[in-house]
Formats: structure tokens, sequence, C-alpha cells
């Protein structure tokens, strides 16, 4: 089936349809972004430790993790519009919540809110795009575009965020939420057409969903905390175990439930299988390196919060330029080698960041995140569409939320690994340094000089084996890219319920 006309068979313009999930997407990713700027200011007022208001955001990413692929499920169950429209609205709730909230307790607790309304965005937005745009072609550039908003999101966070927070406060950075959602809102009720799963389904798979969240709180919480309590300490061997029984036994009641809320036929599909393990290789190398970017900058560059985040800006432009580029050579290039390129390029913008040292300039840093950023957006329709064509479109919500949840997951994973690679690697350097160093000086401020000196050096060293590794993981996934089955140069077409 081929529609190649602007707007959809609801008389509706398609783009009206894919601005109105843009908004919903852009908000969702911009109040992460946000809320992490204001963390000083919010440890301040409720008199609490930076350790403590790390749950602020651990409790955020668990939340959002466990709430994916349950939305997923039921925006094919009950509608994607009602639940992209219920989970839009819950999370202004939250958000003016959380912009009200008194203390840490009331603060995480209203997180939790917004995480799990917040989840419901990728899985129901990817659905509702497949829908709205039918073709393999017209479908890949849609998607490119809404996947530029993510980063537009990230690298406005901080740019938004900043004269908000100085001016208004940090309660505005939330309270915000609350006009933009009032528009995106009313253009979902407007714009969206409903769209469910013309399959039969039977009773919603409560006690999966219950052992899934289990299984992935475990996870995650072992990811965000493990280098803290030390990845061999009684708590993460507790999150390991549990992590492990809970997958298990999950595996066990997915495979007897007649409707299950992840459908395990999705690992016996090849190009699905392929396309998720590039997904998680890509963003395991790119999240666990590029997070450390702000931190180098800071610490060794000597800038502000506000001036690393003008660093960012061409990164969202490049993104934004790349992801339609990427999109439009659907129906004439192999999937598969426009991801493995743009894997590349985007590899390549990593390893050029072991360059970098204290005597770095903004350009140093400006020019390996826009090429990573280029080569990242420019795969990145591609990698969405496989994921969405290799499916039954009535099965879309949930194989885009478990996309979303692998990609989470990597995120974390890499963070966590990478996080690791770093404090290992500059403990390492110090003793390699320390030992073929000497000092023959009397005065005690020399020899404080010298060792900041082999500190420096050693923390140097450790960025640079990071951003190496990260290059090698994202090569690899250049590599098994061209492995991926599937071909949609033909303009191959999925079926599409209406």
């Amino acid at each position: 089936m081929h529609e190649n006309s602007d707007t959809h068979h609801n008389g509706i313009p398609k783009g009206l349809i894919l601005l109105t999930v843009i908004i919903g997407t852009f908000l969702g990713r911009l109040d992460q972004t946000i809320v992490n700027l204001a963390l000083p200011k919010i440890v301040n007022d409720f008199h609490i430790t930076v350790s403590s208001a790390g749950w602020i955001a651990t409790a955020y990413i668990l939340a959002n993790a466990v709430f994916v692929p349950i939305w997923g499920k039921l925006g094919d169950m009950i509608g994607r519009k009602k639940v992209y429209i219920l989970g839009f609205t819950i999370f202004i709730a939250g958000s003016i919540l959380a912009g009200l909230s008194w203390n840490l307790s009331s603060m995480i607790v209203f997180r939790i809110i917004q995480a799990i309304a917040g989840s419901a965005d990728y899985p129901t937005a990817m659905s509702i795009i497949a829908f709205t745009y039918k073709s393999n072609k017209e479908r890949s550039q849609a998607l490119g575009i809404w996947s530029s908003s993510f980063a537009a999101a990230t690298v406005f966070g901080p740019l938004i965020g900043g004269p908000l927070i100085d001016n208004f406060g940090w309660r505005s950075v939330f309270l915000i939420n609350l006009p933009i959602g009032i528009i995106g809102i009313f253009m979902a009720i407007t714009f969206i057409h409903e769209s469910r799963s013309q399959k039969k389904m039977a009773a919603f798979d409560i006690q999966g969903a219950v052992v899934l969240g289990i299984a992935l709180s475990a996870l995650v919480l072992v990811l965000d905390k493990g280098l803290g309590w030390g990845w061999l300490s009684v708590d993460s061997i507790i999150c390991y175990m549990t992590t492990i029984l809970s997958t298990l036994y999950f595996i066990r009641i997915e495979r007897k439930h007649p409707d299950p809320i992840v459908d395990l036929k999705f690992f016996k599909n090849n190009i699905f299988v392929q396309a998720l393990l590039n997904n998680f290789i890509i963003f395991m190398g790119m999240m666990g390196s590029v997070f450390l970017i702000p931190i180098f900058a800071q610490t060794f560059l000597g800038y502000g919060a506000t001036e690393t985040g003008y660093l960012f800006i061409p990164m969202a432009v490049c993104i934004m330029i790349g992801a339609p580029i990427g999109g439009r050579l659907t129906g004439k290039v192999q999937a598969k080698y426009v991801i493995a390129v743009s894997t590349l390029v985007a590899g390549i913008g990593l390893y050029l960041f072991s360059y970098i040292d204290p005597r770095s300039g903004p350009l140093d840093i400006i020019i390996p995140l826009s090429i990573m950023a280029f080569g990242m957006g420019f795969g990145m329709a591609q990698r969405t569409n496989i994921i969405a064509a290799a499916v039954p479109t009535s099965e879309v919500g949930i194989a885009s939320s478990i996309l979303a949840l692998a990609r989470n997951i990597a995120g974390a994973f890499g963070i966590s690994v990478f996080a690791t690679i770093l404090q290992d690697s500059t403990n390492s350097a110090v003793l390699r340094l320390a030992k073929f160093s000497s000092y023959h000086g009397t005065s005690a401020v020399q020899y404080a000089q010298f060792v900041s000196l082999i500190e420096l050096d050693a923390r140097i060293i450790a960025y640079h084996i990071v951003f190496i590794t990260s290059a090698v993981v994202v090569l690899v996934g250049a590599f098994l890219a061209l492995s991926i089955s599937a071909d949609v140069r033909k303009g191959v077409e999925v079926h599409v319920e209406s």
C-alpha cells in the first residue's frame, strides 16, 4: 500500500501530526536535561547532600525504564492516542507537583510520577508515526525528523534552563512545562487520529509487568550506584541476583501468557535482534563517553555550565541536519550501509576526543562533537525504521518500547562501564607515573605541585583511554551493522492496519 499524500486519511496534514508528537518528545527530554542543572539549587534549598540529590535522577531513570514496555503494550491494546494524551496529562500534573515540592521525599515521588508518564511518549509517538506514514520511505524521513528532537532537547536544556534558574529559581524549570504542555495536549486531541492493534487482545499481563519492573529496577539501580557501592559489594550482588532470577521468571511467564507484555517471538526475528544489538552497542559507546565531556570542560578547561552548554549547540544542529538526510536515503541505499557508515563517522568523532587536554580550545570539543553528532543523526532514522519495518504495524508500540528500553539500558550500562574505566585508569596511571618520576626538591609547596601534576597527567591519560575505548566499541557497532539483513532499499511496504 503506497500513500504519498501530504495528508492523513482523516484529512489532517501529516506534518501537523508529526509536529504534535515532536512537541511531546521534546518536552519530555528537555525536562530530563534541565533538571540536572537545577540540582545544585535544590540541594541548597532542601539542605540535603549531593549524594542524596542523586536519588532524584536515579528514581526518574528507574521509573522511566520500568514503564516504557507497559505503555507500549497499553497503546497497542486500548489506543495510542488515548495513552499518549493520558501520559502527557499526567506528566504535566507531575511537573506542577515537582515545582511545588517541599523536601527531598516529595520531590522524588513527584519525579517518579513524571517519569512514569514521560515513558509513554516514545512507544506511542513511534506507533503514531508508523500509523500515519505508511510507506517505508515516508516513515523513515518522518522518524529522522522526530529523532532529531531528542538531540535538540539535550542541547536546548542547558540554554533554556540556565536563564530560567538564574532569573526565576529552580521551580520554574518544572512549571514551564504547564503552558507548553497545554498546547501539546490541545494539538494531540485535535490532530492525532486514534489507532490500536486490530489483533484480539487477552487480559493485560500484570504479573509479567511486575516481574519485569523488578528486574529492570535492580539492573538500573546497580548500573547507577554500582561504582559508588563497589561492583562486588553485597548491595551490588543482591541487585545482580535479583536481575537474573527476575529475568528468568519473566521469560517463563511470557512464554505461557496468551498476550505477553513483551512477545518473545520478536527475538526470533533476526532483523529485529540485529538492529537492537546495533542500537545497544552504539548508545553504550556514545552515552558512556559523551557524559564525560561537560565534566572535562568544566574541570580542566575552566568553563561554566552555560559556556559548556554553548559547546553542544553545533552538536544539535549537526544531528538535526544529519537525521533528515539519512532518512531521505531510504529506498536508494540499503539501510545496513547507511547505518554502518553513520556509525563509522560517529566513531571517528569519538576518537578525536582522545586528543583533548587542558590546553584545548572550544573547537577541540566542538569539531569532534559535531562529527559524532552528524554520524549519529545520519543513521538514526534508518536504525529506528528497521525496527518499525521488521514487525507488523499493530505491534510497533511494543517493538519500539523494547528499542527504547535497550537504548536506556545501553546508556546506563555505558556510563557505568566508562566511569569505572576512568577511575581504574586514573589509579593505574598515577602508580605508573609515580614509579617513573622523581622529586629532588625540599620545598613542601613544590612537592605538592609535583604530586598534583602527576594526578593531572594521570586523569588526562584516563580520559584518553576512555575515548579510545568508546571509539573502538562504536566501530565494532559499525562492523556489526553490515550483518543486518533488512533491505528496505526497494521500499518494501509493511502491513498497516487502519
